[in-house]
Formats: structure tokens, sequence, C-alpha cells
């Protein structure tokens, strides 16, 4: 069978990455078709767009960029009707994908959504359009299969992938690592600054600000495989700072402490059992806008899964250095960590457990067969 695939960004270029290999497992003879990155590239079909095309962030930017957005959009289109696929696979990435769904549906493509758009944050009028456009939903985060219920429109909750991908992942040897990538024997503390160049450039700076204050930690930069080395290189003037580019994983499964942009990088950093402070901060419009629509008490999904505060949260204006380093000072301190490892052990539990790849490759695959 035919199947079209459309990711928007790094963690959605993983989790299709994962879907596809579990598609192939499923059905040997599947023809894949994708929107993506590097690590759906590897494990086969056919690449048409790179992410990186459409990497903006925030509705400033989105407006400044609507021309070259509507050209990607015709191109998806145009592409989809020459290859008319069996299934039409959206992975998250609400505001492209969702454009292309309404236009899909009427023609008759088999429509499939795999992590939802965040409609439980902001605008829940989407769910009339995804209800009206998408044939199937599969939902990682166990709270949103309740948000959808309330609106009678049935989903399926298949876990999240983030942990077949930390479960599945190759061990690192420490000392190797840390000798190839020229750090020392100092706890190490991630900074996860995203992976746009707009939010790199809003956090980093902030998030650097600190690393005075804590001599007896080494600093390393998790480089978003989005960006060239060479971006970084205007951050790099400190001396106990290190940047490791596209090895996220193997930095966190290292790591003492992370600060960390809101976004997937806060599952990931809890599932690696990293205590974090969580950072967020857009252009002023850009906020002011947000403020208005999304509802939610919290930013990150740590927060969001177990609905109480478990992780700082620094937004906005309450992120600068004197709160930073206060936060950052608190996840360092033993009886913080030791009580945060135990919140991060129920979030696992509440996330569903391991199969999320696989489960809808079959739901998908059913669904096609019937």
């Amino acid at each position: 069978m035919k199947y079209y695939l459309l990711a928007g960004e790094a963690s959605g270029d993983l989790h299709g990455a994962n879907l596809m290999k579990a598609i192939y497992k499923e059905d040997p003879n599947a023809n894949i078709r994708f929107w993506g990155g590097d690590l759906m590239k590897e494990v086969g079909g056919t690449l048409v767009t790179h992410y990186k095309e459409r990497a903006f962030m925030g509705f400033a930017e989105v407006i400044t960029n609507l021309r070259k957005i509507f050209g990607l959009i015709s191109d998806c289109k145009k592409d989809i009707e020459a290859f008319q696929p069996d299934a039409l696979v959206f992975i998250d990435n609400s505001g492209f994908n969702l454009r292309i769904a309404k236009w899909a549906k009427p023609k008759g493509y088999k429509t499939h959504y795999y992590i939802s758009p965040q409609v439980w944050a902001s605008r829940a009028s989407r769910v009339k359009t995804i209800k009206a456009t998408i044939d199937h939903m599969y939902v990682v985060l166990p709270f949103v299969k309740d948000f959808y219920k309330k609106y009678e429109y049935p989903v399926h909750f298949v876990g999240h992938p983030l942990i077949d991908a930390i479960a599945d992942r190759t061990q690192v040897d420490p000392i190797q690592f840390k000798a190839t990538h020229g750090l020392d024997e100092r706890p190490i503390i991630a900074l996860l600054p995203g992976s746009r160049k707009q939010e790199i450039n809003k956090m980093l700076k902030v998030m650097l600000s600190v690393v005075s204050d804590f001599p007896a930690y080494q600093f390393v930069i998790a480089g978003a495989p989005s960006q060239e080395s060479s971006f970084y290189e205007p951050f790099m003037q400190h001396q106990n700072v290190r940047l490791i580019a596209n090895k996220t994983y193997d930095l966190l499964s290292l790591s003492t402490a992370a600060l960390v942009t809101s976004g997937t990088a806060t599952l990931e950093t809890a599932l690696f059992k990293v205590p974090q402070v969580v950072c967020y901060k857009a252009n002023a419009l850009s906020y002011q806008i947000a403020k208005r629509i999304i509802t939610l008490k919290f930013i990150s999904l740590v927060n969001l899964v177990l609905n109480k505060e478990v992780v700082k949260e620094l937004i906005q204006n309450e992120l600068h250095k004197k709160n930073l380093k206060k936060e950052l000072t608190a996840i360092l301190d033993e009886y913080k960590r030791a009580t945060l490892f135990l919140e991060y052990y129920d979030l696992e539990q509440k996330l569903g457990g391991k199969g999320a790849s696989e489960k809808t490759a079959k739901l998908i695959i059913e669904s096609l067969k019937q």
C-alpha cells in the first residue's frame, strides 16, 4: 500500500521515523513518501521536502513568511495528487497539516492523525475541523483522549512514542562520550534551547547568563539537528560551555540537570529522569496573542500530564538570570532531586508504556484492510 506522511519539525521527524519502521514491519512492501527530516530519510521511502524549509516559530514569524508557507501548501497538494496514497498520515504540526486535511478529505483520501494538534491548549474550535476532516486520530497523552470525549469524537490512545525512542536507543559509554567531546569529570548541566533559530536566539542567551555562577559544573548546549554548528558560534564565548550537536539523548543520559525550552524536550528530559527548569520566551507580539488564546495552567508537558507544578516554569518576563540561578540551584539540591525522581516515575506510568508506533501502524493498516 501507499502511505504519505507529513511531519514538520525535529520531534515529528523522530516519531515519523519510528512510525515508518513499524509500517514497514507490518507491510514490508509499503511505498512511503513523506515530508520530514533526516531520521525519516534514514528509514527509507522518498523525502519530498525537509522540515527545515518550514521551521517558523510564533505568530509574527508565520505572518512574515506567509508567501513561502502558501507555496509549500500548494506544492504538497500537487504531490499528494500525483502519488495517490492509500493513507495520508499527519504527524503533529497542525498549522500546516490541518490545511492539507481540509483539502484532502473531500477528495476521498483516507486521513490519519498521529499526535493530535494541541486543540486542548488553545482554539478548541478546531475540533470541528478535525471531526470533519480526520478519519482516525491517534493521541499520545492520556488527558487528550478525555478532552476529545467531551466533543463526542472517539480517538485511539496509543501511549507516547518517546518511551520507545528512549528505551530502544543504544546506551552511551560515559568515559568515551566525554573524551570524544572534550568534557571533563564535572557534572553536566544540559542546555536545550529548542530547534528553531528564533527560539534558540531568545533562550540561549538567558540560559548562558548563569554559567559563571556554577563553576563546579560544565554546561553543554544540545545542538539541534536542524542547525549548523556555525550557528551556535556566537554563543560559545564562555570557556565553560561546550556544544554537542545531534546527540541530545546521549547528553541527557549523562546530565545532572537541564535548562529546557518548553516543548517536547521537557518530556524527553523527564523520561531521562533529569531535574529541569522549563524556559519560554517569545517576541512580545507572539506572547500577547498566545496569552489570550491558550487556556492551560501550565506550558510544560510534564506538568500538564501530572496536572500539577512538578517542574518550575519560567515564562516571558519571569525568565531572567536571577530567577534562573535560583531555580537551577533548587534542582541541584538532593532532597528536591529525590522528589522529582518520584514524580517522573508517576509520569512514565501515566504515559501508557511502550509500543506507540507499533500500535498506530497496526491501526492504520487494519483500517485500510477494512
